[in-house]
């Protein structure tokens, strides 16, 4: 803890309200039986370690040996033990005493304060300090213990509400004028729940919240001793308390509040916060307000008592709550590592370290990717396995299966049901279990997306999880909050036949604990690749709210209240977490294949060409890195190329001249989704290679600016980072490689430079359109909205028509040429294109609701027309359907092409 002034107020985790607990002074009761050394340290049980034998006190500025029983039990406890000690520089830094805070007494938290000071070099605690003060013979005081009096054995003994050691030092102060002794609390931490122990017995003895005795106590040190952490915190000072000059009972009432309030901050972020009160938590959220208002405007709805009110809330908050059990998520630690061993390669993280020591001090919301249902274990295992806290994880409501839901509630999971309309109690239930989560330092987990992705792309975000997130946070902002981005990529989806069926038409199955219970053996004898979870940038909520809502004052925000800035805040924050998770992006073996055979109208390709197209990917991500955070895969184009027929994704084909590499089938839609987990990463590499399909020669600055004005969708689409200015600046970068590799030459200087593809089927034009083939079809789908828009007219058609009407344009392309990627005529795409037309004022509501536009609109289609082939610009126009809106009669046309500039070849 840092130096400071203490605070006249209740510790933050104290209700306001709330009687001290009673705290007994061993020294009061009189000396313990040696036998019972191996006490409680944890949670306020425990026995106080025996006064050291009579002696004189030292000297000032003397030492003594350490007692002879301390030794001997050290001894004893020595192969038991092995310590990991933290300690904070102020300690060092300063010649003033010291007397050390233990959270409990006992006398094993004695000895190994004892020995965790000799192997520090710190002053000893089982000595006194300089005259002293304590009178006590030994340097360290404890909060807490057992009440000596728990059987009510000992009539004339009474109840304390703090330490009489402590009240003793502060006294000695009061009274010395030269004393000054430093405070150092000191938590101690045998076996760390989050932390993998040597086997699954040992979690049962590990650190917890909950109150044990002197047997569970030997048996965690016996188990679980060569695992423990001993943390020194900075020091108080014990004379700038005093010198407050409140009355003796108050300023030991406050300083044992801080060092309570200390202790229990320091015990969430080690092994998480108290799971042990779920019904208090119940009882918190039914009493809150807005949740008793809740409850009693359904009463008046249904007619019925306020008692039937609240048993419904009730029931509901019993729904949704998670249930989190150490013991469950240990033996699941067992089982999943079984699980990830059979079916992957490997499971690897990047970043967490990074991210472990900035999440100090702060609550974590992760927000990772959401590609499969694995996501929630992997995030939860692999936090575990690295010693964090699993995460409480927001869950669909269709999680709740039988046995299965039990399970993951065991885990950490709460459930919301898909949609919270109609039903204000719920609503109000739900929202208020969020934010006393929030309040009470839980870390969660949600996937902004809403839902799994069914292509492979980052989807829209939906803000309703963040925004009851931050409104908790404006409610009571206690504690820094913190949003850690995590990008999860896989070589093999288990999903990945549902999800082809889904795109092609079929309705989404319900989940089934038949279906799993069925789908296990399958599971267990397929190989899935490898697995990366990349952690990326984190986001501080403060600079958020520093940077987009300078209006709030830092002051709680009431639930009723809706200050004007908060939508715009949550829509960003959603932009800003989406942006970091496609930073964090991992290049594996399998994107790098699917970036390649894809582009092929067969989906196949020589072997000697993959491995070029390959190599000239992995030189694009090295030389024009996207981010720090981005990962790529070390292995050369030979070893992605047997991997991928390894896993079975891709077939090989012998051939005299060369063995030709393909993907069959299904198979070329399955790997569209690994493609599109890394289009962002590509972007200006595809927008100049689709420049040159249909245009033998451009110019730079022409290359720029028609990719400033086409970056606004892009950018929406695909959560890039830059703005228009970096975008051009990457371009030009882009190009540099492109001439360095061969695939573009500059032929003039004129316009910042004339570039220019090579003519013919050369390898190079090969490479260049196999680079631009993907995001060539992105401009083929703002084009079919253009088209659309165009032939029917300002005025005609509303949004939602519109999303239609696009649909089935790209539905019938894809059927008349080769078949596109599932997400070429995905009615989302189509939306957030419209979108960003109404934010851009190319397009605008009118009065009826339906889309107007001017003749900007037509002439921005012609920068869209420069990187389409004329025979695909006359069919999307010829297919363009009109709405149910237009009437009969002449309908407007495209400007004009413009002069053509399409090369020989």
């Amino acid at each position: 803890m840092p130096d400071r002034k203490l605070p006249d107020q209740p510790g933050l985790f104290d209700p306001p309200d709330a009687p001290e607990r009673p705290v007994t002074d061993p020294a009061d009761a009189g000396p313990l039986p040696l036998p019972g050394f191996l006490e409680q340290a944890g949670t306020g049980q425990g026995a106080e370690a025996p006064a050291a034998p009579a002696a004189a006190p030292a000297s000032a500025g003397g030492t003594s040996r350490t007692p002879l029983w301390a030794r001997l039990l050290g001894r004893l406890l020595a192969p038991w033990l092995r310590l990991e000690i933290e300690v904070d520089p102020a300690i060092a830094s300063d010649p003033r005493p010291i007397c050390y805070v233990l959270e409990d007494y006992g006398l094993s938290n004695a000895l190994i304060l004892q020995r965790a000071c000799r192997e520090a070099g710190l002053p000893p605690p089982l000595q006194p300090i300089a005259g002293d003060p304590l009178g006590r013979k030994r340097a360290y005081v404890a909060l807490s213990r057992r009440h000596v009096n728990a059987l009510g054995l000992l009539p004339g003994a009474e109840h304390k509400t703090h330490s009489g050691s402590l009240a003793r030092l502060l006294q000695a102060h009061q009274r010395q004028p030269a004393l000054d002794v430093r405070l150092v609390p000191v938590s101690i931490f045998v076996g760390q729940a989050p932390k993998r122990s040597s086997g699954w017995f040992s979690v049962l003895f590990s650190e917890n919240w909950t109150i044990v005795g002197r047997f569970r106590r030997l048996l965690a040190i016996l188990l679980n001793g060569r695992d423990t952490l001993v943390k020194f915190a900075a020091p108080l000072q014990v004379r700038e308390v005093v010198a407050e000059g409140l009355d003796p009972e108050r300023t030991v009432r406050k300083l044992s509040r801080i060092l309570r309030t200390h202790f229990r901050r320091v015990r969430e972020v080690v092994i998480g916060p108290d799971l042990s009160t779920r019904r208090m938590l119940a009882d918190q959220v039914l009493s809150a307000p807005l949740v008793k208002e809740a409850i009693a405007d359904q009463a008046r709805r249904d007619n019925s008592s306020l008692e039937a009110a609240w048993e419904k809330a009730n029931a509901y908050f019993w729904e949704i709550a998670a249930d989190y059990s150490s013991t469950v998520v240990r033996s699941a630690s067992f089982a999943l590592t079984f699980v990830w061993n059979r079916i992957y390669r490997g499971v690897l993280v990047h970043h967490l370290d990074q991210f472990k020591q900035e999440a100090l001090g702060h609550e974590v919301i992760y927000v990772p990717s959401h590609r499969s249902h694995m996501d929630y274990l992997l995030v939860s295992y692999l936090l575990y396995t690295h010693g964090v806290v699993p995460p409480h994880i927001f869950a669909g409501i269709n999680l709740n299966l039988p046995v299965v839901g039990t399970l993951l509630r065991k885990g950490g999971a709460f459930f919301a049901r898909r949609s919270f309309k109609g039903n204000a109690l719920y609503s109000a239930v739900f929202r208020e279990y969020m934010a006393q989560l929030v309040a009470g330092g839980y870390s969660i987990e949600y996937f902004i997306e809403g839902g799994r992705s069914r292509t492979g792309r980052l989807l829209q975000p939906k803000g309703g999880s963040l925004a009851m997130t931050v409104r908790a946070y404006l409610r009571q902002p206690t504690r820094p909050l913190l949003f850690q981005p995590v990008y999860i990529g896989y070589e093999k989806l288990m999903e990945g036949r549902s999800y082809l069926e889904e795109l092609s038409g079929k309705p989404k199955e319900k989940e089934s604990i038949w279906q799993l219970l069925t789908g296990i053996p399958k599971v267990l004898r397929s190989n899935y690749g490898q697995v990366v979870v990349n952690f990326g940038e984190r986001i501080q909520l403060s600079q958020v709210l520093a940077e987009l809502a300078p209006e709030w004052d830092g002051q709680p925000l009431g639930d009723d209240e809706k200050p004007a800035w908060f939508s715009r805040t949550i829509d960003a924050l959603a932009q800003r977490i989406q942006i970091n998770v496609n930073r964090a992006a991992d290049v594996n073996p399998i994107n790098l294949l699917a970036l390649a055979l894809l582009s092929t109208p067969k989906h196949a390709m020589g072997e000697a060409d993959l491995r070029a197209q390959i190599a000239l990917s992995k030189t694009l991500l090295a030389e024009v890195p996207y981010s720090e955070w981005v990962t790529v895969t070390p292995h050369t184009p030979e070893e992605i190329i047997a991997h991928g027929e390894e896993i079975g994704l891709i077939t090989r084909t012998a051939h005299p001249l060369g063995d030709v590499l393909s993907v069959e089938g299904d198979n070329a839609v399955l790997l569209s989704y690994f493609r599109n987990n890394v289009l962002h990463l590509f972007t200006a590499s595809s927008w100049i290679a689709v420049c040159f399909q249909n245009n033998r020669r451009m110019g730079r600055r022409q290359l720029q600016q028609i990719g400033r004005t086409l970056y606004p969708f892009l950018q929406a689409e695909l959560f890039l980072p830059w703005d228009e200015d970096t975008f051009a600046a990457r371009i030009d970068r882009t190009i540099e490689v492109f001439i360095r590799e061969g695939l573009l030459e500059q032929v003039s200087d004129e316009d910042g430079g004339i570039l220019q593809r090579h003519s013919g089927q050369s390898d190079e034009v090969f490479r260049l359109r196999a680079l631009g083939h993907t995001l060539q079809q992105a401009f083929e789908r703002y084009y079919i909205a253009i088209s659309v828009l165009v032939k029917n007219g300002s005025g005609t058609l509303g949004a939602g028509e519109l999303e239609s009407l696009c649909q089935l344009a790209a539905q019938r392309l894809s059927l008349l040429y080769a078949p596109a990627a599932p997400e070429f005529f995905d009615k989302a795409l189509f939306r957030g294109f419209i979108q960003k037309l109404r934010e851009l004022k190319l397009v605008w509501p009118d009065e009826t609701g339906r889309l107007a536009f001017d003749e900007r609109l037509k002439a921005w289609a012609k920068d869209a027309r420069v990187v389409l082939g004329r025979e695909l610009r006359h069919t999307i126009e010829k297919i363009s359907p009109a709405g149910s809106g237009r009437t009969t009669g002449e309908q407007p046309a495209l400007p004009p092409d413009p002069a053509s500039t399409d090369g020989a070849g």
